[in-house]
This record gives C-alpha cells, sequence and structure tokens, in this order.
C-alpha cells in the first residue's frame, strides 16, 4: 500500500504562485509515474503534469511554461511548481502515483487563484 500526502495550498492572487508538496510512503523509486490532477466544481478531473520514474514529464496545454513538476529523491516527494496562477488554476490538484499497475491518489489540496 502507497499513501500519498499532499500539502501547498491555499489562496493566491492573480499572477502569484505556489508550490505543491506530494510525500510518498514507499520509496520514490519504486513507483513508475508520478501525477498531478486537479478538479474543478462541475468539470471532470484533468491530468496537469507527469512525470516518468526515468524522468520524463508531460504538461497539460493549459499549464505548459507556468508549471514544473519535479522531485526530491531524499525526501521522497514530488513538487508541482505553479507561476503565472490564473482564476482558471482554481481547483482541488490530487497526486497520483501507479506503482506495479495500481493507481494510488493523495486527498486533495484547494488552490483558489482569486483577487
Amino acid at each position: 500500500q502507497v499513501q500519498l500526502v499532499e500539502s501547498g495550498g491555499g489562496l493566491v492572487q492573480p499572477g502569484g504562485s505556489l508550490r505543491l508538496s506530494c510525500t510518498v510512503s514507499a520509496s520514490i523509486f519504486s513507483i513508475n509515474y508520478m501525477g498531478w490532477y486537479r478538479q474543478a466544481p462541475g468539470k471532470q478531473r484533468e491530468l496537469v503534469a507527469g512525470r516518468t520514474s526515468g524522468g520524463t514529464t508531460n504538461y497539460a496545454d493549459s499549464v505548459k511554461g507556468r508549471f514544473i513538476i519535479f522531485r526530491d529523491n531524499a525526501k521522497n516527494t514530488v513538487y508541482l511548481q505553479m507561476n503565472s496562477l490564473k482564476p482558471e488554476d482554481t481547483a482541488v490538484y490530487y497526486c497520483n502515483g501507479v506503482r506495479g499497475g495500481e493507481n494510488y491518489w493523495g486527498q486533495g489540496t484547494q488552490v483558489t487563484v482569486s483577487s
């Protein structure tokens, strides 16, 4: 069983930045893929950014050039650095990990972009 614990959400003004963290209970080297998803009210959950164990990253078109996914192996933590935030980035953000074909999810953290 893998547990994912997120932190770092909050309220930020448009144009501001936030960094989300996702700490993994297992060795991060055992995780094949880590991703950040988000779900806004009335919308489906969507992939925001992902990273394979080999270091390949992918981003939703709406966040390219603004968001960065990276990890700290020593801390077993994956981060989502979010810059130039827009009101449309408002959502609950979820951390996802895939290991051995199994999907694991964090509890979600709220990000609100508003003036």
